[in-house]
């Protein structure tokens, strides 16, 4: 992932700051609880594809 891409990323709802979570490969917004998938090296800063941060299933 990009640094200066991570510098200037943010929340699409709350506009507030991401964490990069690499083995997950994920953009993390702990205000919103959401995790953002990066496929291919691209955030996709959707709502409807983003997952919630504690709705996992235990397997």
């Amino acid at each position: 992932m990009d640094k200066k891409l991570l510098e200037i990323l943010v929340c699409p709802l709350c506009k507030g700051p991401l964490h990069y979570d690499k083995d997950a490969s994920e953009l993390i917004c702990n205000a919103d609880r959401l995790a953002f998938p990066i496929r291919d090296d691209i955030p996709v800063m959707l709502e409807e594809e983003a997952r919630r941060i504690g709705d996992e299933t235990p397997v």
